[in-house]
This record gives C-alpha cells, structure tokens and sequence, in this order.
C-alpha cells in the first residue's frame, strides 16, 4: 500500500518536530503496537504502523492545545502527500476534542492503541527493573481499575478495543508483547 511516505522519512519528519524523547518513545510503542493490530486485524501493516509512528507529530507545535492537536498534523502530512485514510486516522484520535465520534475500525485501534501505550509505561515504571519484560498483564489489568493510578489514561477510550472484536485481555497481550519487542528502543 502506497502511504505517501516511508518509515525514514516519517521517523526523520517525527523528530524534526518532537524533541522531547518520552513522545518519541510513546510514538514508537504507538507504531508497533498498530503494526502488531493491523496484523491480527489484516490490515495494511505499513499504513497502521506508519500512522501510529506521526500521531503526535503537532504535540509540541500545538504546545498542548488540544482544540488544535491532530489538525496541525493533518495540515504537515497533507502537504506531503500523505493518504487520505492515515490522516483521517490521526484526526480522529483526538475526536473528543474535535467534537466528533470514531467510527472505523482504524480510528478506533489508534485511539485505544495509543491510550494503552500509557498504561503499559506506567506499570513497567513502578517495576523494581522498570522493564517491560518484567511486567505481566495481571498487573496491567489491576492499574486499568485504580483510577488514580496513571489518571491520564482514558479507560474508556481503551474500551474501544472492543469495536475491534477484541476484548481486553486479548488486546493487553497484543498490545503488550508489542510494545516488548521494542523495549530497548523505548528504555524500558
């Protein structure tokens, strides 16, 4: 499938615009957990793992202004050809603040990918070894119902892993064994 960019070049244009690491980590655990979603879904691996990788790319341009966030990448990726469904993607992730509801499969894995990715982080950091590999989806599953515990992360917009016909146990353990993969590039 023809994305209108390739890795490289997406990855060199994310860290044009982001310069704080932590989002370029959460950027890449959003990119292998899409590929690894697209693969069980059957979707076109390059487009979902492509559109996880520069979801964030306005973050820092926006200065957090959410009314703003996704429309800037949107704006960046359009003037460089991007597809159509990529930046529909992205958009939509940020729907809520957009006043507007997900209703593809696609908006839905890169919303509730891209919130999971947070959650995932959070219990690996409160590990003695603070690795990935070390953490088990019980712990995960535990954190995903004390509210206070990364009160960032939108549980409900995690939920959406349902619109996906996965429940959540099988979606932590996709999501999971992704993010393990890259655990050296995410230092954890």
């Amino acid at each position: 499938m023809e994305c209108g960019m390739n890795r490289e070049e997406a990855l060199t244009l994310l860290k044009e615009n982001v310069k704080n690491e932590n989002l370029i980590k959460h950027c890449l655990a959003t990119e292998a957990v899409m590929k690894a979603l697209a693969e069980k879904l059957g979707e076109d691996k390059e487009k979902w793992a492509l559109t996880g990788l520069l979801h964030d790319l306005d973050v820092e341009l926006v200065q957090g202004d959410a009314a703003r966030h996704s429309l800037e990448t949107v704006r960046i990726l359009r003037e460089r050809g991007v597809d159509e469904e990529i930046l529909q993607a992205i958009k939509m992730h940020n729907a809520e603040a957009h006043g507007e509801t997900r209703s593809e499969i696609f908006h839905h894995a890169l919303a509730a990918g891209e919130t999971i990715t947070g959650l995932i982080v959070a219990t690996a950091l409160v590990y003695p070894d603070k690795k990935i590999g070390s953490v088990k989806p019980k712990s995960i599953k535990k954190r995903m119902k004390e509210k206070r515990f990364a009160a960032g992360v939108d549980r409900n917009i995690i939920m959406e892993c349902q619109k996906l016909g996965m429940d959540f146990d099988e979606f932590l353990s996709l999501c999971l064994e992704a993010m393990r993969g890259i655990g050296d590039d995410l230092g954890l």
